[in-house]
């Protein structure tokens, strides 16, 4: 009734929703519940904490987030914020699926599935999984391709360039070698596409001592961490915006790959910890 005293009168909003005049003034002049105080208070919480996350949280990570800067004192329940945030409209960006490309017809061998969609690691430099994929820009396409760690879920090596070529997931591999110092006897996993199948790749791998798995001919579902990991990377960082160089677009996806997702996205896999907290700790 509040909300809408600029357009109907009191008296006729009372009649129609059956409740008294009094009732109504005696509500607009009662104090604020401390409830009510604590729920105001709270919620700009929820909204700050969704404003950094830059709209990519939905109400488990907002409310793990609040039990993290709570620090042992009591936090706020799922249930309490999930109703702040449906009340307020608060919502998480949705993540759409993406259709990746993967040119598969060639004469080279291909490895068999190792991975076989085991798809966790008890500590880092276990199991790899690798993909490419494609963003638009006003220039043309900008290929990325990317090296997850199945401890933790964190990205270990990416490249991007204006091409697919080999040269592409080769400089993403040798970054993951650099970065990481994996040794021998790491599963590296990938789709069948030319360009893993290369020699040049495969030397790389051999070279270091893995050991190379391939999904399966055109199913998706053997390298569902990688293809997971594109969704959320478009749909919440790249989705809407209109990049007009390339390198407009490398610098928004570095920042998501190395500020923000490796060192501040809470993963639901990781029982809602940050991929690299998590990678470190085991």
């Amino acid at each position: 009734m509040e909300a809408h005293r600029s357009k109907f009168r009191v008296t006729k909003m009372a009649e129609v929703l059956n409740v008294s005049r009094s009732g109504f003034y005696a509500y607009l002049t009662r104090p604020v519940s401390e409830r009510q105080q604590e729920n105001e208070l709270l919620l700009q919480k929820i909204k700050e904490i969704h404003r950094r996350s830059k709209g990519t949280y939905g109400y488990p990570r907002i409310a793990d987030e609040l039990k993290d800067q709570a620090a042992g004192a009591p936090a706020p329940s799922k249930n309490r914020v999930y109703r702040l945030m449906r009340d307020a409209g608060i919502r998480a960006k949705t993540v759409k699926k993406y259709k990746a490309t993967t040119n598969s017809n060639h004469d080279l061998p291909v490895a068999e599935n190792l991975l076989n969609r085991e798809f966790t690691a008890k500590k880092p430099n276990q199991k790899w999984v690798s993909d490419i994929t494609y963003i638009w820009t006003d220039e043309g396409w900008l290929y990325l391709a990317g090296i997850m760690d199945l401890c933790g879920r964190t990205i270990v090596g990416f490249s991007m360039a204006d091409h697919m070529r080999k040269s592409l997931v080769i400089a993403a591999l040798n970054q993951a070698v650099g970065r990481t110092k994996a040794g021998k006897g790491l599963l590296v996993h990938s789709d069948r596409g030319i360009q893993y199948a290369s020699h040049a790749y495969q030397d790389v791998l051999k070279k270091n001592g893995f050991k190379c798995s391939m999904s399966r001919r055109g199913n998706c579902w053997d390298n569902a961490p990688m293809e997971s990991f594109w969704g959320k990377l478009k749909q919440e960082w790249l989705y809407g915006h209109r990049f007009k160089t390339r390198d407009e677009a490398k610098a928004a996806i570095f920042e998501y790959i190395e500020v923000f997702y490796n060192r501040r996205r809470k993963h639901s896999s990781n029982n809602y910890k940050v991929p690299m907290e998590f990678m470190k700790a085991a």
